[in-house]
């Protein structure tokens, strides 16, 4: 696999954007230490008012490395991450870089199952958690952690929301907890856990100093397959580093200390780490920290403290378009967004656009390439429905999917990726890793097509995993669920088209003989064993599946028939 006999999107570059990047030779812990050298006092972080400066910032992230240091963890060892959009996420993050450990961001919605996986899979020595999170974990670990699944988890640090609240908010929220009966019990002081609080407090006000390569592995960001066995995919500091200053090549026109990023999308989720969170720190911007995505908190929040840039998914701007109330908000702080996870709709593309006055784009990624591979340009050409143009330094071809040979214009073969931000490989998995990587070249398992502007479309999935509202799902973890039923004989499942998610889960069942199982049963059975945005929200019953003659169930069939039914249910719909 060679280069790309030509580079025709250089000719659409804006005339701002070199066709190469120049990534300097740091640590991801250095955007934080250059951003406090050179801004101080400005703004880092806001959370529901508390403010967070830079300065501030790097003092929480130095503390929380020498303590985690003066535990015993240092270079190498991994630390998970598993907590939703607060202060303590982005002083734990690099904090564990500044330790010279690496970093393993966990979401927060995983059950146990999916939990224990992560985890063992890693070799976590510590985890920072959220107190209402805590007992999920405590069930992982089990009554004898040192003899459960995951005894290399020595250290478990809990914090609270609480501890990210201003005055008199911090004070408030314990009530509210109680109130609301989310006071969980956790047993600070017995087997390794300890507060979050206490922890920096009673650690040394610096680390000690670390020689960390912008080689070395900075995240294992857990992706799937097809076969539902989630990987590690390692990215080192120079992968990460990389794409952050792709990305702000791209947005030439994002100013350094000055740029406010609202954080809807999770930083748990590499897009949103990537274009939020270590972005926000190499142009020295604010964080606008919202622990989920609601519609009345962003509202405010675009309307209060005037964001410039909100990196999203398509369904968030669906969201916010069809607000009853959206048009009673101001919401023209808005310059910048960058659409991602899932196509985005021309219609929502456009209404939003003249609804803020500002510019609304689509991109493409992949875990394995940190993520951001190409994007559309933000204030020149663009192409609508189209996910734009590879990223300074980055190569992109198509390929013939059996052959390797390079496709021409308008042929659809399968993305090929080469650039800086490319993955070191999967944690643990060579052959994984000599299956994904041939020749420096990511395969990334989609369909695409280039045309003569050098502008690239994706096609179709070769994986069978489905997108829906920004989140990867890997059909056959949910059917390995769903069989593990007793009722239950077949399983499939597949994407449905949705207006509002781009895709939702869809489970097709066949029940074993003289049994009788209801979809509320199925859904609750599944609740209880998969993260909420894994769980079918349609469920077909079958007497049969289509097979291949091996006894494979052809998923394509079945998605086959479903746009077949949709799209007779569009004729009905124009008929009468």
């Amino acid at each position: 696999m060679d280069q790309p006999q030509a580079l025709p999107w250089l000719r659409n570059y804006p005339g701002e954007v070199a066709p190469e990047v120049e990534i300097p030779n740091l640590t991801l812990g250095d955007l934080l230490l250059q951003a406090a050298a050179k801004y101080p006092a400005s703004e880092a972080l806001h959370f529901f008012g508390k403010r967070t400066s830079y300065k501030e910032l790097l003092a929480a992230a130095q503390r929380m490395a020498a303590g985690l240091q003066q535990a015993g963890i240092g270079k190498g060892d991994r630390v998970a991450i598993m907590l939703p959009n607060c202060p303590q996420t982005v002083i734990s993050y690099f904090g564990v870089l500044l330790a010279g450990a690496v970093v393993v961001m966990t979401n927060p919605l995983y059950v146990e199952r999916e939990l224990e996986h992560q985890l063992k899979d890693s070799g976590a020595v510590a985890i920072v958690t959220l107190d209402l999170l805590y007992p999920r974990l405590a069930r992982v670990r089990g009554d004898t952690p040192d003899e459960g699944p995951v005894p290399q988890l020595r250290k478990v640090i809990v914090t609270s929301i609480q501890d990210g609240l201003p005055f008199p908010k911090n004070m408030l929220y314990p009530i509210k907890q109680r109130r609301a009966g989310q006071s969980p019990n956790v047993p600070y002081g017995k087997n390794g856990v300890t507060r979050y609080v206490s922890f920096l407090s009673k650690a040394a006000k610096l680390p000690a100093e670390v020689h960390a390569d912008p080689a070395d592995i900075a995240l294992l960001q857990y992706t799937g397959g097809t076969t539902g066995i989630a990987k590690g995919v390692m990215l080192t500091h120079r992968n990460m580093l990389a794409n952050a200053h792709q990305c702000a090549a791209w947005f030439y026109r994002v100013q350094e200390g000055k740029e406010r990023f609202l954080a809807a999308l999770p930083l748990f989720h590499v897009f949103g780490l990537t274009v939020i969170m270590n972005l926000s720190v190499l142009k020295a911007g604010s964080i606008l920290l919202l622990p989920r995505f609601e519609l009345e908190a962003v509202l405010k929040t675009i309307r209060d403290e005037k964001p410039s840039i909100f990196p999203g998914a398509p369904t968030m701007y669906v969201a916010l378009l069809n607000h009853p109330d959206v048009k009673k908000y101001d919401l023209s702080s808005i310059k910048v967004c960058v659409s991602g996870s899932s196509p985005l709709p021309l219609e929502v593309q456009t209404q939003f656009e003249q609804m803020t006055g500002g510019r609304l784009i689509e991109g493409y990624g992949l875990t394995e390439a940190s993520p951001v591979t190409h994007t559309n340009p933000l204030w020149t050409k663009r192409k609508i429905g189209t996910i734009g143009l590879p990223l300074p330094g980055t190569l992109a071809k198509v390929v013939h999917a059996e052959t390797g040979e390079e496709q021409p214009p308008g042929e659809i073969g399968e993305l090929l990726i080469k650039g800086p931000q490319v993955m070191l490989g999967y944690w643990n998995k060579p052959e994984a890793t000599a299956n994904a990587l041939q020749d420096g070249w990511l395969r990334t398992g989609d369909l695409a097509q280039i045309d003569r502007d050098g502008f690239f479309t994706i096609v179709d999935r070769i994986k069978d995993i489905i997108i829906a509202g920004g989140f990867n799902i890997y059909p056959r973890e949910v059917e390995e669920v769903l069989y593990e039923h007793p009722g239950v004989r077949d399983a499939a499942v597949i994407g449905v088209k949705d207006a509002y998610r781009g895709e939702t889960v869809k489970a097709f069942i066949v029940l074993r003989k003289d049994v009788s199982v209801s979809s509320m049963q199925l859904d609750r059975w599944c609740r209880e064993r998969l993260a909420v945005f894994k769980v079918p929200h349609q469920y077909e019953f079958r007497t049969e599946l289509p097979m291949t003659m091996i006894g494979k169930v052809l998923r394509r069939k079945l998605q086959e028939e479903e746009e077949l039914a949709a799209a007779g249910n569009d004729e009905g719909g124009a008929a009468t």
